[in-house]
């Protein structure tokens, strides 16, 4: 099973940036396929991007352009890099696999924007 934790949040002024980390620990990082979630206040946790083993992205319409996924095997991580951030991404962001490899929910890490 493979275990995540997430780092990297704050606060951040709109139309600023951030990166986000997915640490991960196990064995079969490279072979997972990687999501980011995110969960405002009162809302459902959504899905925002993932990242297959082969490096196929897929992204929420609401950070198409925005927000980029990668990922680097040899570190067993992942990240979320976010552009022109918007008060709506104010959230706690988590990191997990997907399918078979789904891990219980780590604590995330908080992204707010605020001026």
């Amino acid at each position: 099973q493979v275990q995540f934790v997430e780092s990297g949040g704050g606060l951040v002024e709109p139309g600023g940036s951030l990166r986000l980390s997915c640490a991960a620990s196990g064995s079969f990082f490279s072979i997972v396929v990687v999501e980011w979630y995110r969960q405002a206040p009162g809302k459902q946790r959504e899905l925002v991007a993932s990242i297959g083993r082969d490096g196929g992205t897929t992204y929420a319409d609401s950070v198409k352009d925005r927000f980029t996924i990668s990922r680097d095997n040899a570190k067993n991580t992942a990240y979320l890099h976010m552009n022109s951030l918007k008060p709506e991404d104010t959230a706690v962001y988590y990191c997990n696999a997907r399918g078979w490899a789904r891990s219980p929910w780590g604590q995330g890490t908080q992204v707010t924007v605020s001026s």
